[in-house]
């Protein structure tokens, strides 16, 4: 391959990738996955409790990112957690992409009810982290890593990719086993009847949460943590 059809190749081929982001496939149609972000703006999603999203979730890169330029407390100005407008019941598999910048805190909420008596996500949401590793470097193992769901349990591989780089997610409730895969390897599975998940939950920030009931449905969470973080290609499809 001489150098010019080489740099044609590779320009067509990073088009290619550039423009299949945040769309679905004629196969992801027909299993049924429906886009939760557009790539183009944030319908579907509005600040928990409230309505309407902050102006510090803005469009970058075909990505929803949390546009933090300078970090002052746990929340950006003009920002806060997101959550969508649907809420969701039964098995489902969910997917993102997710990136973050240094020393980047943030995560995904599950089964998130928005109701007066949680005045935060946090305490109704199962949330699994979205974090820049090198927070924790150095500190004794807790449930707080990219991969874990927070205050609850510990991913079992820790595989997330440098900072700047995207992960991948995906998120499997199916007859009462939940699966959470990170770039691939499996990092999470639990049967939501056993006895240790149930002590996990009750042990946790949750015990309150409709979850710890055993009511595992709701809407899915974006978390404003006052970093940076970026999310691309959400979706869910029905099982």
């Amino acid at each position: 391959m001489n150098r010019l059809t080489y740099f044609t190749f590779f320009f067509f081929a990073l088009i290619n990738t550039y423009a299949q982001q945040n769309t679905l496939s004629a196969q992801e149609k027909k299993e049924g996955w429906k886009l939760l972000f557009n790539g183009k703006n944030a319908a579907g999603w509005h600040t928990y409790g409230k309505q309407g999203v902050g102006s510090a979730w803005i469009l970058d890169d075909q990505a929803l990112k949390l546009h933090v330029p300078n970090r002052a407390g746990n929340k950006a100005k003009n920002g806060g957690d997101l959550v969508t407008d649907a809420v969701f019941k039964g098995n489902f598999e969910f997917k993102a992409d997710w990136k973050v910048g240094s020393k980047t805190n943030s995560g995904i909420f599950f089964f998130v009810t928005e109701a007066p008596q949680y005045k935060e996500i946090y305490h109704t949401g199962l949330e699994l982290q979205v974090l820049d590793n090198s927070i924790y470097e150095g500190a004794p193992e807790n449930k707080h890593r990219a991969g874990d769901f927070f205050g609850v349990a510990n991913a079992r591989l820790r595989e997330p990719l440098p900072v700047g780089e995207w992960n991948r997610l995906r998120f499997v409730l199916q007859k009462g086993l939940l699966s959470v895969y990170l770039n691939d390897f499996l990092v999470q599975e639990h049967q939501l009847n056993s006895t240790d998940w149930k002590n996990k939950i009750a042990g946790s920030g949750l015990k309150a949460a409709p979850i710890n009931k055993g009511i595992y449905e709701g809407r899915i969470g974006l978390q404003d943590w006052g970093s940076e973080v970026w999310f691309r290609n959400v979706k869910i499809r029905p099982l």
